[in-house]
């Protein structure tokens, strides 16, 4: 068995069997919310009203099994562009239209996102004008939608032909420790538009204005002084424009770091239950979770490119996902975009670690909160969240500990309690 067939049943093995794991976890979420529908947990009865915890099941159910339809159509447009040749198709199209060298490339990167783009519109704006809608968070007009879209599109542009371009031109020119120089252009594009994004980027799409809500005001300014924390600014953002749902976060790094609260949210929980919310946020970043994080993917990322590198010129790589390649010429596009298509189907199996920590820098965070502010706040405030936002108290345990970033109600509040 030569190497590309080994590497086309490994890629269809994992595929399959990740599929069906998933399906499986769906499938329980759906049974263990259905089942717990029609009762309040003990814990949770004299504060949720049966009403609430009905609407947040049924959210819930309706997002999984939307999911599982997005999967199944995910899963078939991933075989078409692999497996079954379509990039294999999308690549020679263009080499008959533009002859290769860098134009190419770039139009077939172009192309790519374009049709991957348009594929996923239509579950798209269902999740927004149907399933959201229906539940009554979503706030999207059409006009709105479109103007969103077509931001994003000249955006994406304007930023990721060159970035592409740069990248594809270290590939090419940069000898065979390429991926090491991409790999920190990569990076400090990153960290570029960290610096960028709260200034430049995110007022193209929301408004923000400075908190000028005095007492609130005064509270989060002195648990920040409290906690050593400086921001450039508190800043409240527009989010009801586009969703019921409410947040609160940091942005930013350095000199340009802000604190930005939903609009949303400040009509939601009242002035102790902010500060409680901006004290978990603030437990984040004096337990290092955001440098930790930042410094994983920078591994993660390094790791991801060296293997790329080493990728690069392996027919067996193309061949085994359904491209014929022209080994003597340049096929930098080609591997970046297949590499893209391979890596989440292994990536999947270890998805349960990542979350895993994720829940734990939660359960620390919620710790320093408590400790800096009131225990009964940040309480109070979680389960406003999670009413408002109709996040279920009743999650699958197995599907949480493959999928939940943040640990269920149940034990955030057990554990403040125990606390």
């Amino acid at each position: 068995m030569n190497a590309s067939l080994i590497f086309t049943c490994a890629f269809a093995a994992a595929l399959v069997v990740g599929l069906l794991l998933k399906f499986w976890l769906a499938s329980r979420q759906v049974r263990h919310v259905a089942r717990h529908r029609g009762v309040v947990p003990a814990r949770f009865a004299s504060i949720i009203t049966l009403e609430s915890h009905q609407k947040a099941a049924d959210y819930t159910i309706a997002k999984a099994r939307f999911g599982l339809i997005e999967l199944a159509w995910g899963t078939a447009v991933l075989l078409a562009w692999t497996l079954l040749g379509g990039l294999d198709l999308l690549n020679k199209v263009l080499l008959a239209w533009i002859s290769g060298g860098m134009a190419q490339q770039l139009a077939l990167l172009a192309a790519f996102a374009v049709v991957g783009g348009l594929l996923d519109l239509p579950f798209s704006l269902w999740q927004t004008f149907v399933l959201e809608q229906r539940f009554g968070f979503n706030k999207l007009t059409w006009r709105l939608w479109l103007t969103d879209a077509v931001k994003g599109v000249l955006l994406g542009a304007l930023i990721g032909l060159p970035i592409a371009a740069l990248i594809l031109w270290l590939m090419g020119a940069t000898g065979s420790l390429w991926w090491l120089w991409a790999w920190g252009t990569w990076m400090g594009f990153n960290l570029l538009l960290m610096l960028v994004y709260p200034t430049f980027i995110a007022p193209l799409f929301n408004k923000f204005k400075p908190l000028d809500d005095p007492t609130l005001k005064a509270r989060v300014t002195a648990l920040m002084k409290r906690c050593g924390f400086a921001a450039k600014g508190l800043f409240v953002m527009d989010g009801s424009k586009r969703s019921a749902h409410a947040n609160a976060y940091f942005t930013g790094f350095g000199a340009s770091k802000r604190v930005v609260f939903y609009d949303t949210l400040l009509r939601q929980l009242n002035a102790g239950e902010v500060e409680a919310v901006l004290a978990h946020e603030l437990g984040h970043f004096k337990h290092r979770h955001i440098l930790k994080r930042m410094v994983t993917l920078f591994a993660l990322s390094l790791a991801g490119f060296a293997l790329l590198g080493w990728v690069s010129d392996r027919s067996w790589f193309y061949t085994g996902l359904g491209v014929q390649p022209n080994m003597a010429a340049a096929n930098n596009a080609l591997v970046l975009l297949l590499f893209m298509l391979a890596v989440p189907v292994f990536g999947f199996f270890v998805a349960p670690l990542s979350a895993r920590l994720s829940r734990k820098h939660e359960f620390e965070a919620d710790a320093y909160a408590v400790a800096q502010t009131s225990g009964a706040d940040l309480s109070a405030a979680l389960l406003k969240l999670y009413s408002d936002n109709a996040s279920t108290l009743t999650p699958d345990p197995v599907f949480v500990k493959f999928y939940y970033s943040h640990p269920p109600a149940s034990e955030r509040l057990a554990r403040m309690a125990a606390a």
